[in-house]
């Protein structure tokens, strides 16, 4: 068969690309967890003499991690003075945890699935699931980390105020459920907003209960939230103004379960939020970059997590809106509407 040269170029232009970015990814981490990029941020031109002082790091080290990330364009390079800059966009991402577009959490998690290889290859043998509890403890951190922007930015201020009503139940006052809550952020996030509601965040993984409940404390609002051990299908409790699925439900190996026994907890005029990640019904619309990180972390964590549990539906992160109705409206929601989204997520409402 006759190659393509053309084509075979290309391709290897984009191998190089992600040898480029798989080692970056250890060395984001590594910037992270050494303090390099919020030291450089705001600092203007850095030489790695300067940056190494400023750190307390050894220098040679930092002159090569410097050298890499002006290479990936994560940092600029003056070749006059030698000096590098970490410029303002790049700092929002990388060095500012209040930011909506802070892009650590993502990189942690990344890197943390690469411990999960092995497993990971004997599932894909065996046809067995990886269950999210057997993963690599830096998976549970990194995935809070890379939601939680998004959910400060979006949760309160769009996505609750699209839901009919609920919003002003919850001003009023009134029982949330948070499933899946993982270490609390999208909880605590709403506890703070609600004052006058009380939260009960659910999730089966002791781990994340109980760092979840560390959070809670530091944010100080344990006297209106609680966390408790349980799964999304027999979690306890009745009279639920809202009961919240983020970027979870998908992950379940029997969603329309967790979403019947959802519906059994709601009031009437309850209100169900799904979080789902972005995606078109096909999987032509969803060959993009954002589709190629989602179906990748899938591959590794949302289709085997589902398929280590009971059913073992293996939805898979990109499911789309069509596949995720039906599950909700099999689970008894008569009404399902998309009422907002982001480049990476959608926010569906269902009511019986």
């Amino acid at each position: 068969m006759k190659l393509d040269e053309k084509k075979l170029e290309e391709f290897m232009g984009r191998a190089v690309g992600d040898f480029g970015a798989t080692l970056n990814t250890i060395l984001v981490v590594l910037g992270d967890r050494l303090g390099l990029y919020k030291a450089m941020a705001g600092a203007g031109p850095l030489t790695s003499a300067q940056l190494a002082e400023r750190t307390e790091l050894a220098e040679r080290y930092v002159r090569e991690w410097l050298a890499a990330q002006a290479a990936g364009g994560y940092v600029t390079y003056d070749a006059r003075t030698g000096a590098y800059t970490l410029p303002p966009e790049q700092a929002m991402a990388l060095a500012d945890e209040q930011s909506h577009v802070y892009l650590q959490g993502g990189f942690n998690l990344c890197f943390s699935l690469m411990n999960d290889e092995a497993k990971i290859r004997e599932a894909f043998r065996s046809g067995k699931g990886v269950g999210w509890h057997e993963h690599h403890p830096g998976l549970f951190e990194g995935t809070e980390k890379f939601f939680r922007p998004t959910y400060a930015a979006h949760l309160v201020g769009e996505w609750i105020p699209a839901l009919n009503g609920t919003k002003e139940s919850l001003e009023r006052g009134a029982r949330v459920a948070d499933v899946g809550c993982g270490f609390g952020a999208s909880t605590i996030i709403m506890a703070q907003a609600f004052p006058k509601s009380t939260f009960v965040g659910y999730d089966y993984h002791p781990l994340s209960i109980e760092k979840a409940r560390e959070r809670a404390k530091r944010a100080k609002v344990s006297d209106r939230v609680e966390f408790q051990i349980s799964t999304a299908k027999e979690f306890p409790g009745k009279d639920y103004a809202l009961i919240t699925f983020f970027d979870c439900l998908h992950d379940m190996g029997d969603p329309a379960g967790a979403a019947a026994h959802a519906r059994e907890g709601l009031r009437k005029d309850g209100a169900l939020l799904v979080v789902e990640p972005l995606a078109g019904d096909r999987v032509e619309e969803n060959l993009n970059p954002v589709g190629r990180v989602y179906y990748a972390a899938s591959t590794l964590v949302c289709t085997p997590s589902s398929l280590a549990q009971e059913r073992a539906l293996g939805l898979g992160a990109q499911a789309g809106e069509s596949r995720l109705a039906g599950v909700l409206r099999e689970g008894g929601f008569a009404q399902v509407r998309r009422v907002a989204e982001t480049p990476f997520n959608m926010v569906l409402e269902a009511r019986v």
